[in-house]
């Protein structure tokens, strides 16, 4: 099983406001481009995404859900309410990282996009993460949701590529290397 972070920070490395807004990042308007930064092609690659509650209560007050058909499992210790158009791939879970990485291995599913900055921390610390795709955005927001928090040992990366775009973006992609302990 393969888990990926796809995920976009203020250079301060924020990834939201303290209250979750997002209204820094930039939006399609803000550019002739039709750049998708690697989004469509990363998606593609992805057979289910894993979020916590918070990025799935964003994601459902876009105009649309943005994921497609695409399965989505919310970690949640508390009730998850999905819409009705939704249920049939949209799962609520209650269990830590490594039993949501087993019981999705065992349905078959080989490639995770993990979203949500609690949600990336609990699967970085309990080394569930192999692969950090993380835009920069050009803009200081001073205080927020921190992308990364403590962690209980090193996280070592492997640089694997760095792609600038015109508006200022810069993307990173890093594969972790796992410690032979």
């Amino acid at each position: 099983m393969k888990a990926t972070v796809y995920i976009a920070t203020s250079v301060d490395g924020f990834i939201a406001r303290n209250n979750g807004g997002i209204d820094w990042l930039p939006s399609a308007g803000d550019t002739d481009s039709s750049e998708d930064y690697g989004y469509q092609e990363f998606i593609d690659s992805v057979d289910a995404l894993v979020m916590g509650r918070n990025t799935y209560e964003l994601a459902l007050s876009f105009d649309s859900w943005p994921y497609g058909e695409k399965p989505v499992f919310v970690l949640s210790s508390r009730k998850v309410d999905i819409p009705e158009d939704i249920t049939k791939i949209v799962e609520s879970m209650s269990v830590p990282p490594r039993e949501v990485v087993c019981r999705l291995s065992k349905r078959g599913f080989q490639h995770l996009y993990i979203d949500g900055g609690k949600t990336i921390q609990g699967f970085l610390s309990e080394g569930l993460i192999q692969q950090l795709i993380i835009t920069k955005v050009p803009i200081l927001i001073g205080e927020g949701i921190p992308l990364f928090s403590a962690l209980p040992h090193d996280v070592r990366l492997h640089h694997l590529e760095t792609r600038q775009f015109e508006n200022g973006l810069v993307q990173s992609k890093y594969k972790v290397i796992e410690d032979i302990a």
